[in-house]
């Protein structure tokens, strides 16, 4: 195949366009350089780094409707490091799964202990999704916002009918300042700031309720192994003081900070949900139109408005990612173990939306070509 030059008009300023970490806007770049670098190679137990973390914390609270009694805890490490934080740390007995992907399905993994139940696990096929449902002797209920590897969304919302003093947990790390929800139906509401947030990895933060914390507070006064680097206790203390208990990736913090402020400035997380939604639904659009493509996620309901999955049919999707890459445009392959002739496009808060109608533009002028 001869190489596929797209038109410089038709190119996208900004051709990042991958699930994570995803695109910065170049003012926080900028800001870094002006002011963040500074604060490289100094001690986080200082006023300097601390009162960052207080900005971060203080404006998470705003962005997420400032929910009475709500703290932000931050630690060191991702959402991966987070689901084994929530085993030692929150879960009493036995939890209980939503799945409908790859990452839903690694929490139920962890949440696979020997000091706990086996978790029950509702389990959906990709693209699809089932909901939650009430069982007795369940004190964790946990599930995907938004599954990165499908394009799957679901609704942050609580169960009735479950056992008093049940926790929901939201794994909301690509969903978590792209997509507005009610604080109030959920007990921990966590993410990594590399995807919304415009960050890089290296942290999980979490908005836990009342509950939550005093649920930690009494796991931790047990005779349960915690190790340190997992204790929720020792997070929950540390954010407390504005710091982690290990040093945290400073740029990542910075650019965090960058982030949120702006959101909030703009108008918030209804504002960004607008903004995201009206990214999504271009592509979602374009698809349901085109004659070689259509949404992966058949149900509307069930699109994510953040990573738009879509199938291809007559047409090799990972030959017009090549083509996209070798143009500039990256990370717009399928997740690698879903195994669909796909493109996986991510349309966080940074992403501008005359970007995405760019993208459109590259991709027919790549598949007119390619055919």
């Amino acid at each position: 195949m001869s190489e596929i030059i797209i038109p410089s008009e038709l190119l996208p300023a900004d051709g990042k366009f991958g699930c994570g970490p995803s695109r910065l806007r170049p003012t926080q770049i900028s800001a870094f350089a002006a002011e963040g670098a500074s604060l490289m190679g100094t001690s986080h137990r200082q006023a300097p780094v601390k009162n960052l973390v207080k900005r971060v914390q203080e404006g998470l609270l705003d962005l997420f409707h400032n929910p009475e009694g709500y703290e932000i805890v931050l630690g060191n490490g991702g959402s991966t490091a987070f689901w084994d934080v929530a085993a030692f740390s929150l879960a009493e007995k036995k939890a209980q799964n939503l799945v409908h992907g790859e990452f839903g399905n690694k929490f139920a993994g962890a949440l696979t202990t020997p000091w706990l139940e086996k978790p029950t696990v509702i389990n959906g096929e990709p693209g699809s999704r089932l909901w939650l449902e009430a069982e007795a002797g369940v004190d964790i209920y946990a599930y995907p916002q938004n599954e990165t590897s499908t394009g799957v969304v679901a609704p942050v919302k609580r169960v009735a009918g479950v056992d008093d003093g049940a926790l929901f947990l939201t794994d909301a790390t690509s969903a978590a300042g792209g997509i507005d929800f009610d604080p109030l139906e959920t007990d921990v509401y966590y993410f990594a700031p590399q995807k919304n947030f415009a960050s890089d990895g290296g942290l999980w933060l979490a908005l836990m309720s009342p509950a939550a914390i005093e649920r930690v507070e009494r796991i931790a006064a047990t005779d349960r192994y915690i190790p340190e680097f997992l204790s929720l206790k020792t997070a929950i203390d540390n954010s407390r003081l504005n710091q982690t208990l290990n040093t945290p990736a400073i740029s990542t913090l910075f650019l965090l900070e960058q982030q949120v402020s702006w959101m909030n400035a703009n108008g918030g997380l209804a504002w960004a949900d607008a903004r995201t939604k009206a990214a999504s639904d271009q592509i979602y659009a374009w698809a349901a139109t085109h004659e070689l493509a259509r949404p992966f996620v058949a149900n509307p309901e069930h699109r994510s408005q953040v990573v738009v999955t879509i199938d291809f049919d007559g047409i090799d999707a990972a030959a017009i990612a090549k083509v996209l890459r070798a143009n500039g445009i990256v990370d717009i392959e399928p997740y690698r173990k879903l195994g669909r002739n796909q493109l996986r496009i991510a349309t966080f808060t940074a992403t501008e939306a005359n970007d995405v109608s760019q993208l459109l533009k590259s991709i027919d002028y790549a598949i007119e070509h390619l055919g």
